[in-house]
């Protein structure tokens, strides 16, 4: 919220993410961004690997995007997302509306 909040809408998507990077910091929050996961098909691990946007504290793929909404594509991305990654809760934020939008994921 507190990105949101300082930078309002309209800004290209890795702002958010330098900006959300900050906060985390700031507020002491554990994360990677841009984490690597590699991607097997079948006994084959594939040549291109995945780059989630942020995991937090480990165990939470956080997926920052900049766009009129959150669509069903963004949705299955992030669950194949956490497919990979074995984490359990994945979450979409949305930066391109008015008001910040966001989709909570859990992987059963």
């Amino acid at each position: 919220m507190e990105v949101h909040n300082t930078l309002g809408v309209g800004l290209l998507e890795v702002v958010y993410k330098d900006a959300l990077e900050y906060e985390f910091n700031k507020q002491g929050i554990l994360f990677q961004r841009e984490r690597q996961f590699p991607v097997k098909c079948k006994d084959a691990l594939l040549p291109h690997c995945f780059y989630t946007d942020f995991v937090v504290q480990d165990k939470i793929i956080l997926e920052i995007k900049c766009v009129s909404k959150i669509i069903d594509e963004h949705i299955k991305q992030t669950l194949n997302y956490l497919g990979i990654s074995k984490c359990k809760l994945g979450i979409i934020i949305n930066f391109g509306e008015e008001s910040l939008k966001h989709k909570r994921l859990v992987l059963n």
